[in-house]
């Protein structure tokens, strides 16, 4: 049987400022990246959905990310890496803590953003986030993009990773995802329906010049942050439910 993990980026409101639907979006998926309060989320915000996650039988991993609430977390930022390793295990670090103080624990770690699309070329960047994993120890594992120079390096290091796909996002014919700020960037949700379901069932995708390109996938990825989110996890597990993909998580 085939099976797939469904993970979505949550947590992610700040103060008075609210983003998406974080219950409803757990009633969907597997997996919830909980934003450490670097690019998005504040104390209350990450405790409350690390217990919304629990509640939901949602495995919690930290999200983190580039200090950078303005741009959240989606612009480069040229870090030194000892610093930027740093600021990972204290990313990680509050996650863990807030978990535990409602019964639940980190399971993984999932870059967010910016950083997470760096460590898929920039080699230093990527060699700081796989020592931040294995400073905090408990054998987390990554996941990352297949093919992605974090992944080699993590392997090399010893550190687990699995293998990240997404539902919502166009990919170029390089296997990378298309930039935000190009149209069509992201995808309405049949297509991203489409999406799921072609990368759950074949490990391929279709790039935005028509080219059918090999996308392996441990987790498929929803964006909590979307209008669209909960509706998009709902018709997402329906769809994969209909094709007897069974959702489950990696970790």
């Amino acid at each position: 049987m085939l099976s797939i993990d469904l993970n979505c980026d949550l947590g992610e409101s700040f103060g008075n400022y609210a983003f998406g639907d974080d219950a409803a979006v757990l009633a969907s998926v597997s997996s919830a990246n909980v934003a450490c309060g670097f690019h998005a989320g504040d104390p209350g915000g990450i405790r409350a959905t690390c217990a919304a996650a629990a509640a939901a039988g949602a495995t919690i991993g930290a999200h983190p990310g580039y200090r950078d609430l303005a741009g959240f977390g989606r612009r480069f930022i040229d870090y030194d890496p000892v610093e930027l390793a740093d600021e990972i295990i204290y990313q990680i670090g509050a996650v863990q803590a807030l978990a535990r103080s409602v019964g639940a624990r980190v399971r993984y770690v999932k870059p967010h953003g910016g950083l997470y699309n760096a460590i898929v070329h920039h080699e230093p960047q990527a060699r700081a986030v796989v020592d931040a994993v294995r400073a905090v120890g408990d054998e987390l594992p990554l996941l990352v993009p297949s093919g992605s120079a974090v992944e080699r390096i993590a392997h090399d290091e010893g550190v687990r990773t699995f293998a990240e796909a997404f539902a919502d996002r166009a990919y170029a014919a390089d296997g990378t995802l298309v930039p935000r700020t190009a149209p069509g960037a992201m995808l309405d949700r049949a297509a991203a329906v489409a999406q799921a379901v072609r990368i759950a069932t074949t490990g391929r995708a279709v790039a935005v010049d028509g080219t059918e390109i090999e996308v392996p996938a441990d987790s498929l990825c929803l964006h909590g942050d979307s209008p669209a989110a909960v509706q998009l996890a709902r018709e997402v597990r329906a769809a994969l439910d209909e094709r007897g993909v069974r959702i489950a998580s990696f970790a």
